[in-house]
């Protein structure tokens, strides 16, 4: 585990209290208690079907829980992202790759919410005549990403190693405090894969809160901080050393407390009994 080099913040990165989601009043998510520290590098693992994303997407806004407590950074998720304190790659990007932007353009639609909250006139310049400031985050975000001589180029003539790197570049120039990750290291070549750690990495001795899921336990091992293992209840969190242990990974794998019959939404009282019989 890399030791970051800057004093983290005393309000937790992300609070979850009795935090429940479902699909189709099916139960994706149930008894989400969580105290994530800020200013550290967290891995999210767990099965396919987990709720690992669906647990990201509740923190960017993109899906309400059904109920539940969600803090971030001391504040609602609401306000923080507002702020713009809240960036996201997803693990698959609806862009259209075959529509004539360049990386740049890609990155800096990362910068529009900002962009947004200056108000004005300025919000409705072209992207070529935003403020320099805005230009000049976007480029830094291209050099860490190795993408800045791409630039200029179109996205349809990009790899899919150096797409990944284009998405990351659009999150990291949203200069957010709160940095969500799903899947970042899947399909990527090995340089890109080393390139996205390094930069999570020194994104996190920034003080930047990088949550990532994935599935890389070798990784996590040797970058987290702290590691969450979910399967639609927290299995536990807590250091790499201890959470990623054969017995701790075992038991992420094999739990299985949601009948696939199950439609309706359980009562309170289930809950809490379901969850906290399979921790």
């Amino acid at each position: 585990m890399a030791e970051p080099h800057h004093h983290a913040p005393t309000v937790p990165a992300v609070v979850t209290r009795s935090l429940y989601a479902a699909y189709d009043q099916s139960p994706v998510l149930v008894n989400i208690n969580l105290s994530l520290p800020a200013g550290r590098l967290i891995t999210v693992l767990g099965p396919n079907g987990a709720g690992k994303s669906t647990l990201l997407r509740i923190l960017v806004g993109s899906m309400q829980p059904v109920s539940g407590h969600l803090e971030v950074l001391g504040e609602s998720a609401e306000v923080q992202r507002k702020r713009s304190q809240i960036a996201y790659m997803p693990q698959q990007e609806q862009i259209d790759w075959d529509f004539p932007l360049s990386v740049r353009d890609v990155v800096l639609s990362g910068r529009y919410g900002r962009i947004r909250r200056e108000g004005g006139w300025r919000r409705y310049l072209p992207p070529s005549l935003v403020a320099s400031h805005h230009r000049d985050v976007v480029d830094q975000a291209l050099k860490d990403t190795g993408m800045l001589e791409y630039r200029n180029r179109p996205i349809d003539s990009l790899s899919g190693g150096q797409r990944k790197r284009v998405l990351l570049a659009r999150a990291i120039a949203q200069q957010a405090q709160l940095l969500l990750l799903d899947e970042p290291l899947v399909g990527v070549d090995r340089a890109s894969e080393e390139m996205i750690r390094e930069v999570l990495c020194a994104k996190r001795d920034q003080g930047c809160t990088v949550i990532m899921v994935t599935h890389d336990i070798v990784g996590a091992r040797e970058d987290a901080d702290h590691v969450v293992l979910i399967n639609r209840t927290v299995v536990g969190e807590g250091d790499p050393e201890t959470m990623l242990t054969d017995e701790m990974l075992s038991r992420t794998a094999t739990v299985n407390w949601i009948s696939q019959s199950e439609h309706r939404e359980p009562e309170p009282g289930e809950l809490a009994q379901v969850a906290g019989g399979e921790r």
